[in-house]
């Protein structure tokens, strides 16, 4: 089964349980994925996995976003509700590595190119995304990255 179709069986299976909230956030990725399929001109093809992932990952940055901006704004009720969009759709991202996993990548990859600073940053972060894929978060390598470097 594709993610897409997981994702039009789960948006099924909400509508029976009457979770309308994850319904809702399910129908708006679902939405992402048909607009994406429209403007990539692959509608009747549709999107393959990777595809989907990606809207995945960014609909879940955007929560973030949104959530971070909502507590800065003394929104935590509605920061609540993005986190809990989250928590519905970050289940169609492939599993996640850890950040002690991160680390050990990265360390590698330093070692392998000898890298010795800030300066090597976009190198090693080019080389540990494309050894993690999407196993990881952007964010949470970039931190890893910035820590290792800066022993």
């Amino acid at each position: 089964m594709t993610i897409r179709e997981q994702i039009l069986n789960d948006i099924k299976e909400a509508m029976k349980a009457k979770e309308i909230e994850k319904r809702d956030v399910l129908r708006s990725l679902d939405s992402m994925i048909k607009n994406e399929e429209i403007a990539q001109g692959k509608r009747d093809d549709g999107l393959n996995d990777e595809d989907v992932i990606s809207l995945v990952k960014r609909a879940i940055k955007q929560r973030k976003d949104s959530a971070e901006q909502f507590r800065k704004g003394n929104r935590d009720d509605l920061a609540k509700k993005e986190e809990q969009e989250i928590s519905f759709i970050e289940k169609y991202l492939p599993a996640q590595i850890s950040e002690d996993e991160v680390r050990v990548i990265v360390e590698k990859v330093v070692a392998d190119v000898g890298a010795e600073g800030k300066g090597d940053m976009g190198k090693v972060m080019g080389l540990t995304m494309g050894i993690i894929g999407d196993t990881a978060d952007g964010a949470i390598v970039r931190v890893v990255v910035e820590s290792v470097l800066s022993k």
